[in-house]
């Protein structure tokens, strides 16, 4: 076997004389930290616990007021204004005997009540 380069003597020296420096009372666990009872780490949980929270309900009240597929269906077509039944009107009170047309009847042909002309 050869002989180690003489950097590898002078580092393993170095760290069996730090090792020398260690006995048990150092090796005994820390005592836990103490500081103030709500660390940084326990208020980013909470934070984010009630943020998901508000998530959840503001997706469940969109889901329950937003209201069933049935409801939501679409207006029925127009119907054609000359198929649908004639409407009754209520008679009104002028003293005039005008006669309107219904907007479902096709218009009444003009009487005539003129005077013959002589010629």
């Amino acid at each position: 076997m050869s002989t180690p380069p003489p950097v590898e003597d002078r580092l393993r020296a170095a760290l069996d004389a730090r090792a020398r420096l260690i006995d048990a009372h150092e090796l005994s666990p820390y005592r836990p930290p103490t500081g103030p009872v709500w660390g940084t780490r326990r208020i980013r949980r909470v934070v984010s616990a009630v943020a998901v929270a508000a998530a959840a309900a503001a997706a469940v009240a969109f889901l329950l007021l937003s209201g069933s597929p049935e409801n939501n269906r679409p207006a029925p077509p127009a119907r054609d204004p000359r198929t649908s039944p004639p409407t009754t009107s209520a008679p009104s009170s002028s003293t005039g005997t005008t006669t309107r047309p219904s907007p479902t009847s096709p218009p009444a042909a003009p009487t005539s009540t003129s005077v013959p002309t002589q010629p």
